[in-house]
């Protein structure tokens, strides 16, 4: 069934993704974007409309869209101000609320396992919450927004964890570590950990969180987890870059510059309440999305 759809932050990382893929499949797509930290080479090849607006502005939009998927936000944990961040995060999923409420909207709405910080694994949806960033405290009222929304508009939110993929670079600094690492590998360098690589993320690649996007049309309201449910340390990391990039580098490690408190030692999914609830699985392992994104970044970006 062809749907009218609109994407905040369309131009971003995630959003341009699922953008170009809604309009592949057929559906009428608008991105809205403010261009604040995203890249308009992102939407080569979208045909549909582009708001160029600032969603956690007021703004109008008459139109009527079926389903938003809202991406747009301040995504850097380590933006330097944190009243900002929380701000335009929350500002623009009121906003959201608001147009979905005029238009009767479905909306799927991007979190984070931010929210866990250095909690027990694997994470849990109803696990107690540990913030230690302004993002993921940004995140979590924006959830519990959506709770006191419930019955008046359908949501779903989606707690992401450690995203990679094409589309990603214009980030710069918060850009994955994985696009950081094979960026030092490819200028002949040897790949920076932390002491001594044994920190563990649960990293899926773009092209399962457009899938789990999807999934979440049809998904019962509420907030699921967006990960594999698979761990890789960052030393595993490095070795399935060598077997990608054809090369055999050794880490170089250095201390972690980091405050313990603030920094995700370990992150995990619980991936049981999104396969029965949001009837999601990611279909990317690891070794293989690493070697399909290192294709894409050799024959995409211009190392020197």
């Amino acid at each position: 069934m062809r749907m009218k759809a609109l994407v905040t932050g369309g131009a971003g990382f995630i959003g341009s993704q699922l953008a170009l893929w809604l309009e592949k499949e057929g559906h009428t797509v608008t991105v809205m974007d403010d261009f604040f930290s995203a890249d308009s080479r992102n939407l080569t090849g979208f045909s549909g409309r582009i708001l160029r607006q600032d969603v956690s502005q007021d703004f109008e939009c008459s139109e009527k869209f079926d389903s938003i998927f809202h991406q747009a936000a301040i995504t850097d944990p380590r933006y330097p101000t944190d009243d900002e961040v929380f701000k335009r995060n929350v500002n623009g999923f009121k906003n959201i609320l608001s147009l979905a409420k005029k238009h009767g909207s479905k909306v799927v709405y991007a979190s984070t396992a931010g929210v866990y910080g250095n909690g027990p694994v694997p994470m849990k949806e109803d696990q107690v919450k540990e913030c230690v960033t302004a993002y993921a405290l940004s995140k979590l009222e924006m959830e519990r927004m959506a709770k006191e929304n419930e019955g008046q508009i359908r949501l779903v939110g989606l707690r992401y964890f450690n995203v990679f993929g094409p589309h990603e670079i214009h980030k710069g600094r918060p850009a994955s570590m994985i696009y950081h690492l094979w960026k030092q590998m490819r200028e002949g360098k040897r790949p920076r950990l932390f002491q001594w690589g044994e920190q563990i993320r649960d990293f899926i690649y773009v092209k399962d969180v457009v899938k789990a996007n999807l999934c979440a049309l049809t998904a019962a309201p509420g907030v699921y987890n967006v990960g594999t449910g698979v761990g890789t340390s960052f030393n595993q990391l490095v070795t399935y870059l060598n077997e990608a990039m054809g090369t055999g580098m050794e880490p170089e490690y250095f201390e972690m510059p980091f405050d313990g408190k603030t920094y995700q030692h370990h992150t995990l999914a619980d991936i049981e309440t999104a396969k029965k609830h949001l009837h999601f699985e990611a279909d990317w392992k690891m070794s293989e999305a690493v070697k399909d994104y290192v294709g894409f970044l050799d024959a995409n970006v211009l190392i020197p």
